[in-house]
């Protein structure tokens, strides 16, 4: 049996998360770029993955200008 020797590990996920998994490739590489990084670290990101903290904080602010345009 696969697996039956150690715990399945999920990632958790936040909304912001969610929601960044939600937009098109192209929507998802402006938020990339107006956060200074490359999509591939924010595609790790939305999945949960292990990115440095200066990343993360990037999306989430760059995430924040874009619910704050659409007011």
């Amino acid at each position: 049996m696969r697996g039956s020797r150690q715990p399945a590990v999920k990632h958790s996920s936040s909304d912001t998360q969610a929601a960044f998994r939600t937009f098109s490739r192209g929507r998802r590489s402006k938020l990339a770029k107006l956060a200074h990084t490359t999509l591939l670290k924010a595609d790790q990101w939305a999945r949960g993955d292990v990115v440095p903290g200066g990343v993360s904080e990037a999306i989430v602010g760059a995430m924040a200008s874009l619910k704050a345009k659409k007011k």
